[in-house]
């Protein structure tokens, strides 16, 4: 009786140490293939060729002279930006961190759940994409761009994000370049702070994920104010009314709901 129950015992811990070594495997590949699927995406903007492209807009541009007034320098990035948006219309342009493994594609969907688990190939992928929010308005254009990004396990996405906690990294890393079709733009970080996604009850909060346009320059300043008082460390640089700005989000664990933020002007 003992040597069966001790047998028995010995087959449920088999069974149980083979599935667990099933699961680990299972999960491995997973991640595998989220890294691999991340790649890819970082990787788009580089594969893009764009040989017949340039030629076009050269010719454009030099049929496009008003007054003396030459067009802002059409750079490769944008050239890739263009032909990238022939393949989905809903890419708006590509982010990058020099540096960082931050180098991805943004697209604007319209809502803001879509791409939390789709790629730029309206294919289904827990990494999601890299996304504006859907009321920022190209033609005005607003004035700050609320993007946001997954803090994910296998470290893609807007994980590299976090690593802005430390001053070090703030200072190896104080640039954000934002690429559209018709502008290649850098941002010059001025606050890094973490923060939670408030509840509607809450008054006297720093709602910074609600601030797209700014109503008037006293609103405009006071967001800026918020901003760098809310920031971890001091950068030592402001914006001021009329700099454009772009904010960066991804989910923190902190807290209940937590965020990190990272914000930046226009250079």
């Amino acid at each position: 009786m003992a040597k069966h129950f001790k047998s028995n015992n010995k087959k449920i811990a088999y069974i149980i140490f083979t599935i667990l070594i099933i699961l680990s495997v299972l999960y491995i590949i997973y991640l595998i293939i989220l890294k691999i699927e991340a790649r890819q995406e970082s990787n788009l903007l580089n594969s893009v060729e764009i040989e017949n492209v340039h030629n076009e807009i050269t010719v454009d541009i030099t049929n496009q002279v008003d007054n003396e007034k030459s067009e802002p320098e059409v750079t490769e990035r944008m050239l890739k930006v263009r032909e990238l948006q022939k393949e989905n219309a809903n890419i708006v342009g590509w982010i990058e961190i020099e540096g960082t493994r931050i180098n991805y594609p943004v697209l604007q969907g319209e809502d803001n759940e879509y791409y939390l688990d789709h790629n730029y190939k309206g294919e289904k992928t827990a990494n999601g994409s890299i996304f504006l929010n859907k009321d920022y308005d190209w033609n005005l254009p607003s004035t700050n761009m609320l993007i946001y990004g997954h803090n994910m396990k296998n470290g893609e996405m807007f994980t590299d994000l976090i690593k802005y906690q430390s001053e070090d990294y703030y200072i190896n890393h104080p640039k954000i370049r934002f690429t559209t079709a018709n502008e290649d733009a850098e941002y010059e970080i001025f606050s890094v702070f973490k923060s939670r996604v408030y509840y509607k009850s809450e008054t006297n909060v720093f709602r910074y994920y609600n601030f797209i346009n700014a109503e008037n320059e006293e609103k405009y300043n006071e967001f800026v104010k918020n901003a760098k008082a809310s920031s971890i460390y001091d950068t030592g640089i402001t914006a001021n009314y009329g700099d454009d700005l772009i904010t960066l989000i991804t989910c923190s664990y902190h807290v209940d709901d937590g965020r990190f933020v990272v914000i930046g002007r226009k250079s």
